[in-house]
C-alpha cells in the first residue's frame, strides 16, 4: 500500500504542477478530484504517518498564531523612480560603481501583492514568512500551504535541490476574483476589499487556514535568496533552476544589455498592464550578475543593484465635500479632504491629505471644489489640480482653526516649520496617536491593539501613556465594547510580549521627534540601551556618524523631560533597561581585547560560507563598527571575491585590508 500512495502522492503532484503552475492542465477538475479522494482514503487505511508534504495536508484545522521570526537576510524594500531620468541616473550610478563592467538588466513586473519568504528543506515546505519589518517576519507557514501554485515538495531534477533552500516571491489574487470575494463579504455583512493587495493582506493574516484556502491566492516567486551548497553567477540563470524545480516565476521576465531596452520594456508594459489577470504598478529592475550585486551593495533600506520603475500615477476627477482636521501624535494638525467616492487604480478613494495651511492656501483649495485626483505609485491619493474654471461661486474658503479641534488648546505657528500644531501635551487625540505608534507593526507590534480599542482605553481613562498599557488586566478589558474575555486575555498577552521588543523598537515607539526608526538604529547600535542613551550628553550624540544637531537635541530634551514615563516603562519589566543589554556595549565587551573592539570595518565582495550581513553582526559581536563606505576613518577593508571600487579607494587612502581568509582567521582567533 505504501508504494500506492507514494505513486499516487507523485502523480497528484504533478497535475498540481501543470495546472497551477504551468497553466496547462491534463485532467479535467472532476478526474483530479476522483485522484485526491482516492489518495484521502489510502492514508486514511493507512498506518503510517502522513508526511506534511502529502498534497491532502493543504489545508490544516489549526490557528495561524503569527510568531514574529527573524530573516535570514533582510527583505529590503526598492528605491522608486517615476521617470525616465531617474531611470537613467540609476543606470549612471551603477556603472559608475561597477567601474563601466558590462552590465546586463533583468526586468520584472512588480506585482501589487504581499511580499512573503518560503523555506524548504531537503525540498519540503517547512515555513513562511510575511515580509513583516525587513527584519522580522510573521509565520504564516499554515495559510501559505493552501496555495496551491505553491509546491509542498520541490521536482526532483539532475542538479539536487539544496538542503537548505529560501525563496521569496509576491502573493496575490488575480483581479477577476477579488469581485467574487467581495460580493460573498458583502452578503456576509463585512466590507469589501479595497483591491486586490488588501484582499492578499488580509486572506494571508487570517487566523483559520481553512478561511484562507478558499480564496483564490496565487504566487510568484522573484528571487533566490539562499541555496546551501548551490552557487549561480547569475540572476536569470536562479530563475531558471527555480522554475525546474517547480516554483512558480512570472513568464515576463526579461534581460537586457542597455538601459535603452529597459525602457522600451517599460513603455510596453504602460500600455499593456491592463491586460494583465493581476495588479502590476511599475517594474523592477535588477543587475544581473550576482558579484555586481555584491560589489554594489545595499543601503540601510534598499539594495543599489535594483530599482522599481513605478507606471505614472492614474488620475481622476472628483468633488471636495468637507475638510477636517487631524491631529498627529506630536501635536500637527493635518487638513484631510473628504471626497465624493471616486474609483482611481482599483481602489475606492474617500480621502486625501492636504498636509498642511500653506498647501490650502497655495493651492487656493475650498470646500466643493472639483479637482484633478491622482495616487502617486498607485497608493496614495494626492490632490494635483483645482479645476477653478468649473467653480460656481457656492465654494467655500477653508480658514484653519486657531484652537486644537479635539481639545480646544491655542495652536502654535512657527517661523521654522510650516507645521501647525496643538502644544497641549495632555491632548487625548496626540495620546491616541502616540498609542498607536507605540503599538505599531514597525515598533511593538502589539496585536490586538487597533484604533477602536485605543480610543476606548483612552476615553475611559485606563490609560493616560503607554506605560499604562502594562498595567491593563482582562476584567477591565473585558468589559470594552466589542472585547470579551478571550480576546482581553490575547491582548494582555501580546502586551506583556512586548516587554521583550528589541531595544531599537522601543525607542522608535516612543514617538521622539525626528527618530525614525533609522535614527534609533544608529541611537543604539552606540549605546544598547534606554538607560545609557538617557544619560548621555549632547555632544556624544553628534558626534555619531548620520546623527544632525537637531536629532541630538530633540533626544535630549525628551530624556530630560519625560523621564517619569521611562521610570514607569522599567518598572513595568521592559528588557530595553536590563542591565545585560548594557552589558554588550563595546567598551565593556566581553572579549575586550578582541582584534575588532574598537575598530572600524568595511565588508565588500562576497564571503564563502557567510552573507556580509552575516560577516557585521559577528564583527559587531566583538566589539567592532561596520559602515558602508570606505572613509579615512575606516581601520580595515574586509575584501571578498569580486571586491571592487571599495577595494580600489581602501588602496588609495593606504587603509589594511584583510583577505576573506584573513577575516575568518581574525574570528577563530576571537572565539578562541
Amino acid at each position: 500500500m505504501r508504494t500506492a500512495i507514494n505513486d499516487l502522492r507523485a502523480l497528484i503532484r504533478q497535475h498540481e504542477h501543470k495546472y497551477y503552475i504551468e497553466n496547462q492542465p491534463e485532467i479535467s477538475d472532476a478526474e483530479f478530484d476522483v485522484l485526491m479522494k482516492e489518495l484521502e482514503t489510502l492514508e486514511a487505511a493507512s498506518d503510517a504517518p502522513i508526511p506534511p508534504d502529502s498534497p491532502t495536508q493543504r489545508v490544516g484545522g489549526g490557528a495561524v498564531l503569527g510568531t514574529r521570526i527573524p530573516h535570514r537576510n533582510p527583505m529590503l524594500s526598492l528605491n522608486n523612480s517615476y521617470d525616465e531620468q531617474e531611470l537613467r541616473e540609476f543606470d549612471e550610478r551603477v556603472r559608475r560603481l561597477l567601474e563601466d563592467a558590462p552590465t546586463e538588466y533583468v526586468t520584472e513586473l512588480k506585482i501589487d501583492g504581499l511580499g512573503v519568504s518560503l523555506i524548504y528543506e531537503h525540498g519540503v515546505l517547512t515555513r513562511g514568512l510575511t515580509r513583516g519589518d525587513g527584519e522580522y517576519g510573521e509565520d504564516i507557514t499554515d495559510n501559505l500551504r493552501t496555495i496551491r501554485s505553491v509546491p509542498l515538495r520541490l521536482v526532483e531534477t539532475e542538479t539536487p535541490f539544496p538542503a537548505v533552500l529560501e525563496v521569496r516571491g509576491e502573493v496575490f489574487i488575480p483581479k477577476d476574483r477579488l469581485n467574487e470575494i467581495n460580493v460573498q463579504r458583502e452578503a456576509d455583512g463585512e466590507p469589501p476589499f479595497a483591491n486586490p493587495r488588501n484582499a492578499a493582506a488580509g486572506s494571508l493574516r487570517l487566523q483559520d487556514a481553512s478561511i484562507t484556502a478558499a480564496r483564490p491566492l496565487d504566487i510568484f516567486i522573484y528571487t533566490l535568496n539562499y541555496a546551501e551548497g548551490v552557487e549561480f553567477t547569475t540572476h536569470t540563470a536562479s530563475l531558471e533552476m527555480m522554475k525546474r524545480w517547480g516554483l512558480k516565476c512570472n513568464p515576463h521576465t526579461d534581460c537586457h544589455q542597455s538601459i535603452e531596452d529597459v525602457q522600451n520594456y517599460y513603455e510596453r508594459w504602460v500600455a499593456e498592464r491592463h491586460d494583465l489577470r493581476y495588479e502590476t504598478d511599475g517594474v523592477v529592475v535588477k543587475v544581473n550578475e550576482f558579484s555586481h550585486q555584491n560589489e554594489l551593495g545595499t543601503t540601510s533600506k534598499y539594495p543599489r543593484w535594483a530599482i522599481a520603475y513605478k507606471f505614472n500615477a492614474q488620475q481622476a476627477i472628483t468633488t471636495i465635500e468637507k475638510i477636517e482636521i487631524q491631529v498627529g501624535r506630536t501635536g500637527v494638525l493635518t487638513p484631510v479632504a473628504i471626497l465624493k467616492p471616486v474609483t482611481l487604480a482599483g481602489a475606492t478613494i474617500t480621502h486625501a491629505t492636504l498636509h498642511n495651511e500653506q498647501e490650502i492656501q497655495t493651492k487656493d483649495i475650498r470646500v466643493g471644489d472639483r479637482i484633478v485626483l491622482e495616487r502617486a505609485g498607485d497608493v496614495i491619493p494626492k490632490i494635483v489640480e483645482v479645476l477653478t474654471a468649473d467653480r460656481t461661486g457656492d465654494e467655500v474658503v477653508f480658514v484653519f482653526p486657531d484652537r486644537c479641534p479635539v481639545c480646544g488648546t491655542s495652536v502654535e505657528r512657527s517661523e521654522a516649520e510650516v507645521a501647525v500644531r496643538c502644544v497641549n501635551v495632555s491632548c487625548v487625540a496626540q495620546l491616541k496617536r502616540r498609542i498607536a505608534h507605540y503599538a505599531s507593526r514597525n515598533a511593538l507590534q502589539i496585536e490586538g491593539l487597533g484604533p477602536a480599542t485605543i480610543a476606548q482605553l483612552v476615553d475611559k481613562e485606563l490609560v493616560r501613556d503607554v506605560a499604562d498599557l502594562y498595567t491593563l488586566e482582562v476584567e477591565a478589558l473585558s468589559k470594552l465594547d466589542r472585547m470579551g474575555v478571550p480576546s482581553a486575555s490575547n491582548l494582555v498577552y501580546h502586551i506583556a510580549q512586548s516587554k521583550t521588543a528589541p531595544v531599537e523598537k522601543v525607542l522608535f515607539g516612543l514617538g521622539i521627534f525626528h527618530v525614525g526608526e533609522t535614527v534609533a538604529e544608529l541611537l543604539i547600535e552606540y549605546f544598547l540601551s534606554l538607560d545609557t542613551l538617557s544619560k548621555t550628553t549632547l555632544e556624544e550624540i553628534e558626534s555619531i556618524d548620520g546623527i544632525g544637531p537637531q536629532i541630538a537635541e530633540s533626544v535630549v530634551n525628551f530624556f530630560s523631560q519625560n523621564q517619569p514615563l521611562l521610570d514607569k516603562l522599567r518598572e513595568a519589566g521592559l528588557h530595553c533597561f536590563t542591565v545585560e543589554t548594557e552589558s554588550i556595549r563595546p567598551e565593556a565587551s566581553a572579549v575586550p581585547d578582541s582584534f575588532f573592539s574598537g575598530k572600524t570595518f568595511v565588508v565588500t565582495g562576497s564571503l564563502e560560507g557567510m552573507t556580509r550581513t552575516e560577516a557585521s553582526k559577528e564583527i559587531k559581536a566583538r566589539g567592532g563598527k561596520v559602515t558602508s563606505s570606505v572613509t579615512s576613518k575606516t581601520d580595515y577593508l574586509i575584501a571578498g571575491e569580486g571586491a571592487g571600487s571599495k577595494y580600489t579607494k581602501a588602496v588609495d587612502l593606504d587603509i589594511p585590508i584583510l583577505t576573506a581568509a584573513d577575516f575568518f582567521e581574525k574570528l577563530q582567533q576571537g572565539d578562541a
